[in-house]
């Protein structure tokens, strides 16, 4: 470099040092040195100098030239020094961004089983810095959630659900663990037991009766039709709100049902979207997406804020001047607080538990009505073989009630309700699970963190499981030997194991009261000139949902 450093006096003050350090060391009296040479400012001239002859060197081209030679100097040291993995086959990645270029943001059901026909039943997919591995047969299925379900219990973290989370505070996002057992003990006593079915059961009919009152009072239901799904929708929160807060609705025109709801769906638009599947994969991009995230947290903050003003404190508020008298006069939410109570949960989890139930509960089993009704409605025989199973099993004019759905005691109706969740399962991809450790899957080795994504939708729908799986055909489940419940890991509509949906105890009573009911009370029928409603789909990072509202025509039948 052409710097001497004698002139300096840095090799001399080098000596010099050395001999003062012995001197100490050794606690010899008497040697003295002569520092009176050193002039600091000097020598820092010095460098300063010889440094400034190399400043033309340092030009943006070569600094940026020198950065990319030292990234691929690293990652070839890492890539040489990694111990070799036997990965799932998927397509050649790229470095920093893998597949993303290939495969692009959308990573729906149907664009993942096509490539699980070119890869095979698993394959991996390097998004970013994220690997995803893709799930598409049962006995892989079965392996992931179930043989090794503790291995693969977690979940994967991404930017905005961490917003619409507070970083897994909730149950259904939320990492395996102690957090996540503490939270599913506290919402399964007021949710998701028998007892509970049996407390909440009168309420889930009576809101599917208010649902026939309000369609038979509407003449034009019966003649150019309505959109059914609205007043559906005004059901499944009544039923829920019921369940959390002993509260409800009275009309779609509500102005807090009409804010709530808002806030709902555009929480579910924002979340489901993959447009921001690109920040999230790759995090030197994630400045692009400052402004959607700042609209994540806006939204997040207007929904939790209603949730507590407007139902939470009001609980509390009623039960301060009157307390349930018993354990039969508490809602869900009165458990809740208990357990915050306790020090069991605080108050954020208290919202996120509100949280979950507004988006897990009752937005897909309103997906899985609507795509019933839609089912009916373009299989007018469907509904003709179930109306007279109904009155032969229960009686002409005695309407289904939440006891009636057990047992195979209405084997089409049941069957006709399952063929609705295989056919358009309303999270086509379950929830996705993670190892936190490296994991061993069907001969591969898995990464740890890996996100593991099971095509629940495909493995209900690819040929090689399933005869004719295109065609809606409740037959095939007629003989009950099939549940829903993930007895057989061809069909997985709530998946199975540790971290199952356990919202079943009340989706699958639920779907058949309300489906078997309109059934029993109307003709359902397409809108004056169109043979069949519209049955495209539309999905998100795991949801499937009909993409056009139809309308129907309800014809009362008595």
């Amino acid at each position: 470099m052409g710097v001497k450093l004698d002139t300096l006096g840095l090799l001399d003050l080098e000596e010099k040092v050395s001999r003062f350090l012995w001197v100490e060391r050794s606690g010899s009296e008497g040697v003295k040195e002569d520092w009176s040479w050193w002039k600091p400012a000097m020598a820092v001239d010095a460098l300063i100098a010889e440094l400034a002859k190399l400043a033309p060197m340092f030009t943006l081209q070569n600094v940026v030239q020198g950065l990319a030679v030292a990234v691929f100097v690293a990652i070839v040291i890492v890539k040489l020094r990694a111990p070799k993995l036997k990965l799932p086959p998927g397509p050649i990645a790229l470095p920093v961004v893998g597949n993303w270029l290939q495969v692009g943001d959308d990573l729906n059901h149907k664009n993942l089983a096509e490539m699980a026909e070119k890869y095979g039943d698993v394959f991996l997919l390097k998004m970013g810095q994220r690997n995803l591995v893709v799930v598409s047969s049962p006995d892989i299925a079965k392996d992931v959630l179930h043989t090794q379900g503790v291995e693969f219990g977690s979940r994967t973290r991404n930017v905005v659900f961490d917003i619409f989370t507070g970083n897994g505070q909730d149950m259904v996002f939320t990492v395996y663990g102690e957090h996540w057992r503490r939270m599913r003990r506290i919402m399964t006593v007021p949710f998701f037991t028998n007892k509970v079915v049996q407390h909440s059961r009168y309420a889930w009919e009576e809101e599917a009766d208010y649902v026939i009152q309000d369609l038979k009072a509407n003449a034009e239901a019966a003649t150019s039709g309505t959109i059914i799904r609205r007043r559906l929708q005004l059901m499944m929160y009544n039923i829920m709100y019921r369940m959390m807060f002993n509260s409800r609705f009275e009309t779609e025109d509500d102005p807090l049902f009409v804010k709530l709801k808002a806030l709902n769906g555009e929480r579910s638009r924002l979340a489901q979207s993959f447009d921001y599947n690109y920040g999230d994969f790759i995090p030197i991009l994630r400045p692009f997406l400052r402004g959607y995230l700042k609209v994540c947290q806006d939204v997040k903050d207007r929904r939790l804020a209603l949730f507590k003003d407007y139902f939470i404190d009001e609980r509390k508020k009623l039960n301060a001047v009157n307390p349930p008298k018993s354990e039969a006069e508490k809602c869900a939410i009165d458990h809740i607080l208990d357990a915050q109570k306790k020090g069991e949960i605080n108050e954020d989890n208290v919202l996120y538990i509100v949280e979950n139930i507004n988006v897990a509960a009752i937005e897909t089993t309103l997906w899985s009505i609507e795509w019933g009704v839609a089912e009916l409605v373009n299989h007018p025989e469907i509904q003709t073989t179930i109306r007279n199973e109904l009155d032969t099993v229960l009686g002409k004019g005695n309407l289904i009630t939440e006891p009636d759905t057990y047992n195979n005691k209405l084997p089409y109706l049941s069957a006709f309700v399952k063929e609705v969740m295989r056919l358009h399962m309303a999270i086509p991809l379950l929830v996705p699970h993670m190892n936190l450790h490296h994991a061993k899957l069907a001969g591969y080795d898995i990464p740890a963190e890996s996100k593991i994504l099971v095509n629940a939708w495909w493995i209900a729908n690819n040929p090689k499981n399933w005869e004719s799986p295109e065609k809606f055909m409740p037959e095939r489940f007629l003989d009950g030997k099939i549940e829903a419940s993930g007895n057989d890991f061809r069909f997985l509509p709530f998946g199975v194991g540790r971290r199952a949906c356990p919202g079943i105890i009340i989706a699958m009573p639920l779907l058949s009261i309300v489906l078997g009911r309109l059934i029993q009370s109307f003709e359902l029928l397409p809108p004056p000139g169109v043979k069949k409603v519209d049955v495209a789909e539309t999905g998100g990072q795991f949801s499937l949902r009909i993409a056009n509202h139809s309308n129907v025509v309800v014809r009362p039948l008595d």
